[in-house]
């Protein structure tokens, strides 16, 4: 077997359906050989789109993703998804291509050193230096990637390490084997030769079995009762849920089940978005920072005191029990008063089994939804303020009335996507994804495009603000090309307008800020989308149904509502 097939039975081994890629030479035996064991190989435009996909397939599956790119710029162009889903704690393998072994250092195509690039953005790092090593360093990618606090790996494979033997041979020697050589001229072939031969030496057999199963780390039954201790005298308690606690994909529902049986009201962040559906009596939505300083007992599960909790201020006044894999996680800003170094769904679980009677207030709970229903009052409101264009709370609202059950919505952007999770309200487990605490713009086309390889029945809605869009409008060829029948929105209001709030506020220039009003529609027709625009509220409606219509046969459409700019969320976060 070439180093391509390995990886391609590799990959298949370890429950990988789909490769994502941008095409090079340094990585084109991986590629054809992952389609001739079925392993669906989707090339985007960008390699930054295809790391991003690997990430949200991920996430929504709890296999890890997979990226092939090419070496070089292959490599670099794909940082800042890497770093996106080391901070979002993704699993995923990144392999990377690159110049044959004897020619490393030696300035070669698009040959640097790409570990060194690489290592301070990834869990691990691995450049298997023989045919041999080469499965040895994915299995132990695999296993990395999703231990302890799972997050990205890097694999560098030199393209004579991927070419079939007889190829290489013949590649390097016809450099070397010429009439008439000259002594040194031997000594070069000999030492090919040579090098050749250890590349490939005892490299038969490799172990392609299945995988072993990755460990969960278990919490204490000490730490266990402590909190059972806390939450059963807590008057006033609330739960915030992170994406931590969403790892464990296939058994997400015993993680519904304890939370409705530890009856304590939660807010849910990043991929937790949705695990109680819509309108659960627990889920909280609004108003969490005056909760969470009203609470006597606070559990973090998954969820770190970083600026999103204005760092851990606003959980200064309350008993603080956190879970987190993360030791650094555990402790930031804020000593807890019982700390967890633990899978966040395995102690809620055990948890819920352990906990009986509660001292909480009857009216906690009620106190808290009618804070909900309130904002939600005042949001329905300003959705009525007249406007010459869209009004972003509208589009909002539409967005909201036509999601079904299995509909999974992708957040990339800012002031549009802020205003968007006031108002849409995820259906179910893993029906809601953003970048995570990076605040990466770009996520978009390239999480949409994984969510809607895995959920190919459900509707995938791209929440684009028209600043994100930007970055990845060209993957609506991506999505044309391979039948991926994505509904993008574009909040188009011409503008950076979060960043614009504030520096228009505070230094009195909106310089950098303005944009136009473009017509993304029609770059979504050229790239072989359907294209709709919408400008008066009276249209929305029916082009939200036909967008809803058209993504069903298959084919990809964006619609570009153009819209007023809003005051809505300001005072909100922009650094």
């Amino acid at each position: 077997m070439d180093g391509g097939s390995r990886v391609a039975e590799l990959l298949k081994a370890h429950g990988v359906r789909h490769l994502f890629t941008l095409a090079g030479g340094h990585i084109s035996p991986i590629l054809v050989q992952c389609k001739k064991l079925g392993v669906r190989v989707i090339d985007t435009r960008h390699e930054v789109n295809a790391v991003f996909a690997a990430d949200a397939m991920a996430r929504i599956t709890g296999v890890p993703g997979v990226a092939a790119v090419t070496a070089g710029p292959g490599v670099s162009n794909s940082i800042t998804a890497v770093k996106n889903a080391m901070l979002a704690q993704s699993p995923l393998v990144l392999i990377g291509g690159a110049t044959a072994t004897i020619l490393r250092g030696r300035g070669s195509l698009q040959d640097i050193d790409q570990v060194a690039l690489m290592e301070p953005n990834v869990k691990w790092v691995a450049r298997p230096n023989t045919l041999r090593e080469l499965v040895p360093a994915l299995r132990r990618a695999f296993e990395v990637c999703q231990s302890g606090v799972p997050g990205p790996v890097f694999v560098e494979l030199a393209m004579d390490l991927l070419y079939p033997e007889a190829t290489v041979r013949k590649m390097h020697l016809e450099q070397v084997d010429k009439p008439n050589k000259s002594l040194l001229q031997h000594a070069i072939s000999t030492y090919v030769r040579g090098h050749l031969g250890y590349r490939f030496a005892l490299s038969g057999n490799p172990d392609l079995s299945i995988p072993r199963p990755v460990d969960v780390a278990a919490p204490s039954f000490l730490a266990i009762d402590r909190a059972a201790v806390m939450l059963r005298e807590a008057h006033r308690p609330v739960m915030v849920i992170g994406s931590q606690a969403m790892l464990r994909v296939a058994d997400v529902a015993s993680l519904v089940d304890a939370v409705e049986r530890l009856g304590v009201p939660v807010y849910l962040s990043g991929m937790a978005r949705g695990l109680l559906g819509a309108g659960h009596q627990l889920h909280m939505r609004h108003k969490r920072r005056v909760a969470l300083k009203s609470a006597d007992v606070v559990l973090l599960c998954g969820v770190p005191n970083d600026f999103r909790l204005d760092y851990g201020s606003h959980v200064a006044r309350a008993k603080l029990i956190s879970v987190n894999l993360s030791e650094q996680d555990l402790s930031k800003n804020r000593r807890p008063h019982v700390g967890v170094l633990a899978d966040p769904h395995a102690f809620i679980c055990a948890l819920a089994n352990a906990t009986s009677a509660s001292s909480m207030e009857s009216s906690w709970l009620e106190q808290l939804a009618e804070r909900d229903c309130a904002r939600d009052g005042e949001i329905a409101a300003l959705a009525e303020q007249p406007a010459e264009r869209l009004n972003p709370l509208k589009i909002c609202q539409a967005i909201e009335r036509k999601l079904t059950p299995g509909s999974v919505m992708i957040g990339d952007g800012g002031d549009f996507i802020g205003t968007a999770a006031y108002v849409v309200r995820p259906r179910g487990p893993y029906g809601w994804l953003d970048p995570g605490v990076f605040g990466t713009l770009g996520v978009g086309a390239g999480f949409a495009l994984g969510a809607k390889l895995v959920n190919p029945d459900n509707d995938v809605w791209l929440l684009y603000g028209d600043g994100a869009a930007g970055f990845s409008i060209m993957e609506q060829d991506t999505f044309a090309r391979h039948g991926v029948g994505v509904i993008s929105v574009v909040g188009n209001d011409a503008c950076w307008s979060q960043i614009a709030r504030d520096q228009v506020g505070l230094l009195g220039d909106d310089v950098g800020c303005p944009l136009t009003y473009m017509d993304y529609h029609v770059v979504a027709k050229g790239c072989g989308a359907e294209g709709l625009v919408v400008a008066h509220q009276d249209e929305l409606d029916d082009a939200l149904t036909r967008a809803v219509e058209i993504s069903r046969t298959g084919k990809p459409v964006l619609v570009n509502a153009l819209m007023d700019r809003s005051d809505f969320r300001k005072g909100s976060i922009s650094v």
